[in-house]
């Protein structure tokens, strides 16, 4: 047989592909480089013109560019537009060094090497051919992700490796589109290195043979930061509504403020919902632990944070202030700005001046004076508070008053409330949120600042908000205010507030025509038509009345679960309205989305108010085992009743009868090799152990006792009558005679000797 090999037409076709492939690749890389200066171009010419004469007021109706400098015109005037730097190109990859880095990104995105020597040694042969290109890569629309990788592997020489080669270009990579990305990773990942320099903990690794030692590899991570922080300094007021920058400033700030770089909320703050994740297999148990908890930082860091703050608001004026906080980019800088600067700086006050004891009247007045004088965030938010928000045409009250409605502003007011100082969040209480608290709850946008008050309010003002929030109850549903309400019951529930507990859930029982049973199904919408989330189309597909419907379903089945996690009447009415679920809207629950699974998995952990709760929620979930198997959602729900126990240990103790456990597996038996093929299914058939119910069922009836308490797993071994009437003998009190005795009955010597105890006791 000849062998198959391809002609020389099919040859030259092949390369001609091969070389309009690399053409398509340079000229994609051209394209972008040209959009970004378009763009660079545009935002220059954005400014507003700036005279001699100083500064140039903002138009009469209100408006402002948001494009403008976000330090005002006169910060234009004195450190010119923003292109106060000259934005660097660093060239381009050749074809072969393109191939070649593209090739070593696949590779470390699969991570299989033999060994983590072999890797090693793999990286330091690509740092070796990325010697001198770090800037071209980095930039490099193709090969950026392959800079985020090798950062994720390399070790603290190579990392300061990179510092070194990007330092004097950190201005020009920060604001570039792919480049950076890669500082964001080279920061984060490096951020764990200080802490250990600093509690002495790490080791330096071994220099590899033919490499010489920079001094960036002798110096610290710490002086590291702190030349890059230098390097950025004069251009942080453009870098703050930068829309690449942005991102490089928010992680320097959490990076030098110690707080957990692994959190959600950390992770929503420094990167877009658009962001690729890229990742390398195995690669996150390489990661430091201090990446997940609060670490400790150098006091330079600290300093460093208060002059950013200072630099960064120094040429700001009111109207540029207003401006950033309504700034798509700018806002959520500002909000870690303001964080910050109440977290560290001016609650740190407040406790040194609570336990240092004044030796005199006079220095107590200094302070006060010094403390007046200096120039805060929080001071040019909100000047002269709390008692300028006593009068709605004070700025300070203005500024409130005009981000409660605005989507953006908003979020910059959360923060506020959320980290004030308490005298000043007294002062918003009484005059803005407190009087008109239940109109702000009912707005789709007022109610998130409302919610941030509700969760800082006393006993008394918490009762007087939920006072007057009651009459809105029926608004609140109608509207799809389900977090409100969530909010209201969870705040009473922490305030020990039952009479306005009771209140609430007699308002929201009354909108769904006073019955505690229509609960669970209009909050988790059962009745109406919900796409299963495997189901779904991409969010960037889906409909603005699809979304809406989403977050109403999310925000009620939060509602559900925070009333079951109550006692008393919330749970009893939860569960009253769980209970009396057709079996097919149980089944929907349990397979529909996340959101109503985990309310059926939490209604098993809690605490019956029936003694027949569990019993009944199971029982309805009996005929569809196979179903739940081989459902994301369902499968969690499935694995949850094995881990009850079949007694309870207490009276109303969450409990699954052992008979319906028996009756489970026998049915997940009967789909064994159906459920061996799936992921879902044969996780199930381990959680069950399947195998061991299939081989040796006499291990699975103790291993499925196990839960249960001490005296209920086995069943009790036959004894002889003996033992029995001894034990029963040593449980009863001494001089016990027994039910049914009578004195009177006695004779003879028995009587006398019966007599003789009594007279003696």
């Amino acid at each position: 047989m000849g062998k198959n090999r391809k002609s020389k037409r099919q040859l030259v076709r092949d390369e001609k592909r091969a070389k309009k492939r690399g053409l398509e690749i340079e000229h994609e890389e051209e394209r972008d480089i040209k959009k970004q200066r378009r763009e660079e171009e545009a935002h220059q010419d954005a400014f507003a013109p700036v005279t001699d004469a100083g500064y140039v007021p903002p138009p009469l109706d209100g408006t402002y560019d948001e494009n403008a400098f976000p330090g005002g015109p006169e910060e234009g005037r004195r450190n010119g537009p923003n292109t106060n730097f000259e934005r660097e190109f660093f060239g381009m990859l050749a074809e072969q060094e393109q191939e070649y880095f593209r090739h070593a990104d696949e590779l470390l995105e699969l991570n299989d090497f033999p060994s983590t020597e072999e890797r090693d040694i793999f990286l330091q042969n690509v740092y070796k051919e990325l010697r001198g290109k770090e800037l071209k890569v980095a930039s490099s629309q193709s090969c950026s992700r392959l800079m985020e990788r090798l950062i994720l592997l390399s070790n603290t020489r190579q990392k300061k490796s990179l510092f070194d080669a990007f330092g004097g270009h950190f201005i020009s990579l920060v604001t570039h589109r792919f480049a950076s990305h890669c500082c964001e990773k080279l920061f984060l990942q490096s951020a764990p290195v200080v802490t250990q320099e600093l509690s002495g903990e790490y080791e330096q690794e071994p220099l590899p043979e033919g490499e010489e030692e920079t001094e960036a590899m002798k110096s610290s991570m710490e002086d590291l930061f702190l030349l890059t922080l230098d390097e950025l300094e004069e251009h942080l007021g453009y870098l703050l509504t930068d829309r690449f920058g942005s991102h490089a400033i928010r992680a320097l700030l959490v990076i030098l403020s110690g707080r957990p770089l692994d959190q959600a909320g950390t992770k929503s703050m420094l990167q877009s919902r658009k962001k690729e994740y890229i990742t390398v297999e195995g690669a996150a148990a390489n990661q430091s632990e201090l990446s997940s908890q609060i670490r400790a930082v150098p006091s330079s860091f600290t300093m460093a944070i208060k002059k950013i703050i200072d630099d960064s608001t120094m040429t700001m004026d009111a109207t540029a202030l207003r401006v950033l906080a309504k700034h798509p980019t700018g806002n959520p800088t500002l909000q870690l700005l303001l964080e910050l600067e109440l977290t560290m700086f001016v609650k740190g006050k407040e406790k040194k001046e609570k336990n240092k004891q004044k030796k005199d009247d006079e220095e107590a007045e200094e302070k006060k004076e010094e403390t007046q004088s200096e120039v805060t965030l929080l001071g040019m938010l909100v000047p002269d508070a709390p008692a300028a928000f006593a009068d709605n045409t004070t700025q300070a009250a203005e500024f409130v008053n005009s981000m409660i409605y605005d989507p953006i502003g908003s979020r910059l007011l959360e923060t506020l409330i959320t980290h004030c100082p308490g005298k000043i969040f007294k002062g918003l209480q009484q005059h803005i949120f407190g009087p008109r608290i239940q109109s702000l709850l009912r707005n789709d946008i007022a109610c998130y600042p409302a919610i941030k008050v509700l969760n800082r309010l006393s006993r008394e003002d918490l009762a007087d908000a939920v006072e007057k929030s009651l009459p809105e109850m029926a608004s609140f549903v109608d509207k799809g205010r389900f977090n409100v309400i969530r909010t209201l019951f969870e705040r009473c529930h922490i305030r020990n507030g039952t009479d306005e507990i009771n209140a609430l859930l007699k308002a929201l029982t009354s909108a769904y025509g006073n019955d505690w049973k229509k609960l669970v199904p209009k909050l988790c919408m059962l009745d109406e038509d919900v796409v299963e989330e495997e189901q779904k189309p991409d969010p960037k597909f889906q409909t603005q009345e699809a979304k809406n419907k989403a977050f109403m379903l999310n925000h009620g089945c939060q509602l559900v679960a925070a009333l079951l996690a109550i006692p008393g009447q919330p749970s009893k009415a939860i569960q009253a309205s769980l209970a009396a679920l057709k079996p097919a809207q149980v089944m929907k629950m349990a397979t529909t989305s996340h959101n109503t699974s985990s309310i059926l998995v939490k209604a098993l952990q809690t605490p019956a108010t029936n003694p027949t709760f569990h019993k009944v929620l199971v029982s309805s979930l009996l005929p569809h085992v196979y179903e739940l198997a081989t459902s994301q959602q369902g499968s969690a729900v499935l694995n949850e009743i094995i881990s009850l126990p079949s007694k309870p240990a207490e009276p109303n103790a969450p409990a699954v009868p052992f008979h319906m456990k028996e009756n489970i597996i026998s049915q997940l038996a009967n789909y064994e090799s159906e459920l061996r093929e799936t992921w879902l299914g044969r996780n199930v058939w381990r959680t069950w152990k399947g195998d061991m119910w299939s081989h040796r069922r006499h291990d699975w009836v103790r291993w499925a006792k196990e839960t249960d308490p001490e005296t209920a797993r086995v069943a009790a071994i036959p004894r002889k009558r003996e033992e029995k009437e001894k034990e029963e003998a040593e449980k009863k009190p001494k001089g016990y005679l027994g039910k049914n005795f009578d004195p009177k009955k006695l004779k003879g010597f028995a009587a006398k000797k019966f007599e003789k105890k009594e007279a003696e006791a």
